[in-house]
């Protein structure tokens, strides 16, 4: 049985960076000023979009008298169509996030910024937000982005992370952020997937500044996150050219994956501001395609 003294130190050691994550986040979201956002065509709702000519199948009760005084015509209110969307977010969880170069941030923790301020705007604006997989399914609320907070908190013990397709509505919309440095075939998997049940979203990859520049030279031991991948070569400036050579084909392979299935992509450093990142993302998870 665990002491109590023992199981309060384990609980406030899992929750302590909780709060720090969703400040960070709130701070983030609350730099983009969003209202509530309609779905910018026509349909139900109450917020205003535009005026249109009154056609014959219209009522008298839904024209507006004042507008149509100013011209020789009839015009109508249009209301924007506000329909809760829901969005599911996979962020990775795994070994490879944690790297970091310096005093950047690491990309696990930018990712998990990200993604928590993307939920926390979504649901200000009044989508269900939730997580891949079965552990978090979308809803609306406070409480669900900090339950969402609770989960990206946690780390997995794999080097690098696959997507997760299930619990996607159909016709919904999701977000995968990664630094999709792993096998690419999951990734693939996982869009098709997607694309098979009309799900459009967002790919965003995250790197480190020292992941696009290959600055090493020398002996040099690379090592995996896990320490399960090692490999050490006595002249790393001669892997430089073939390293970034297949960078570039990755992010390639990744254009190319989110253009056949209808999805965004971009690529993100840890050097650069985030607020650009969440702008991007916010403005990707509006599209419609």
């Amino acid at each position: 049985m665990t002491a109590p003294l023992s199981l309060r130190a384990e609980a406030h050691s899992l929750s302590a960076p909780l709060p720090a994550l969703l400040a960070e986040a709130e701070h983030l979201a609350t730099t983009v000023l969003l209202g509530d956002h309609g779905r910018r065509r026509a349909g139900t709702g109450d917020t205003f979009w535009q005026y249109r000519p009154a056609q014959p199948t219209d009522a008298a009760r839904s024209i507006d008298w004042r507008r149509s005084a100013r011209s020789d015509a009839n015009f109508v209110q249009d209301k924007e169509w506000q329909i809760a969307q829901s969005i599911l977010l996979w962020v990775d969880q795994a070994a490879s996030m944690q790297f970091q170069s310096g005093d950047l941030p690491s990309k696990g923790a930018r990712a998990r910024v990200l993604g928590l301020a993307t939920a926390i705007l979504l649901n200000r604006g009044g989508e269900r937000v939730g997580l891949t997989g079965l552990r978090l399914p979308p809803r609306r609320g406070d409480a669900q982005i900090t339950q969402m907070a609770h989960i990206l908190s946690e780390q997995a013990d794999v080097d690098y992370g696959a997507p997760e397709v299930q619990g996607m509505l159909p016709h919904s919309r999701a977000l995968f952020i990664s630094d999709f440095l792993g096998d690419i075939a999951p990734v693939e998997d996982a869009l098709l997937r997607a694309a098979d049940r009309g799900v459009r979203g967002a790919l965003l990859q995250i790197l480190d500044p020292q992941e696009e520049e290959f600055p090493f030279d020398g002996r040099t031991v690379f090592t995996s996150m896990t320490g399960a991948l090692e490999h050490e070569t006595m002249k790393a400036g001669d892997l430089k050219a073939r390293y970034l050579d297949r960078l570039a084909a990755r992010k390639d392979r990744l254009m190319q994956l989110a253009r056949t299935t209808g999805w965004q992509f971009s690529t993100h450093h840890t050097g650069k501001p985030a607020i650009a990142a969440l702008l991007w993302l916010y403005s990707a998870l509006e599209r419609r395609t």
